[in-house]
């Protein structure tokens, strides 16, 4: 049960609580599980049932198209290996291509297939209905507050992230 002055259990903070209320990871946690359940169940609704969360994880915003997977791999967090394992799972699907680079031969750029491009409006149509849901369920003027600054927020760590690469 929450406490008086805390707004909801998940931030009520009781004295016999070991490791004390969420920190923002956890709170981001919960809505993101929340849209990749919604995305798979959309894409397995919509014929592309072969799709789970790692493959998932390649194609999503802002998508590979043109990227080396080395890049992509970075992007991601993963080992080139785990990436090249994913990419190649994703090929045999039908998703993806890797095709020469035009300005490196010796490199290759991902290419998403006629069948990884007809994911997007799917996926696009999956995360739009969380949004209106989440626009019902907390108002139109919070969730546009929310949307900018999770927008403000994807900034300062994208900044942050190039100035350390």
């Amino acid at each position: 049960m929450a406490d008086r002055n805390s707004s909801s259990v998940f931030t009520d903070v009781r004295a016999d609580a070991p490791v004390g209320p969420p920190m923002i990871g956890a709170l981001m946690r919960l809505p993101w599980e929340a849209v990749l359940q919604r995305l798979l169940r959309a894409l397995h609704e919509n014929g592309f049932d072969d799709i789970e969360a790692p493959q998932l994880g390649v194609l999503l915003w802002p998508g590979p198209e043109g990227m080396r997977p080395s890049d992509l791999a970075t992007r991601m967090r993963i080992s080139k290996q785990a990436l090249n394992y994913l990419l190649g799972d994703l090929e045999q699907r039908g998703y993806v291509e890797r095709r020469p680079d035009p300005a490196d031969r010796r490199s290759r750029r991902i290419a998403l297939t006629d069948r990884g491009r007809a994911l997007i409006p799917v996926i696009r149509g999956a995360v739009a209905e969380t949004e209106h849901e989440w626009t019902a369920a907390l108002g139109e003027e919070r969730f546009a507050q929310l949307r900018e600054l999770l927008v403000e927020l994807n900034d300062v760590v994208a900044a942050r992230t190039a100035a350390s690469a």
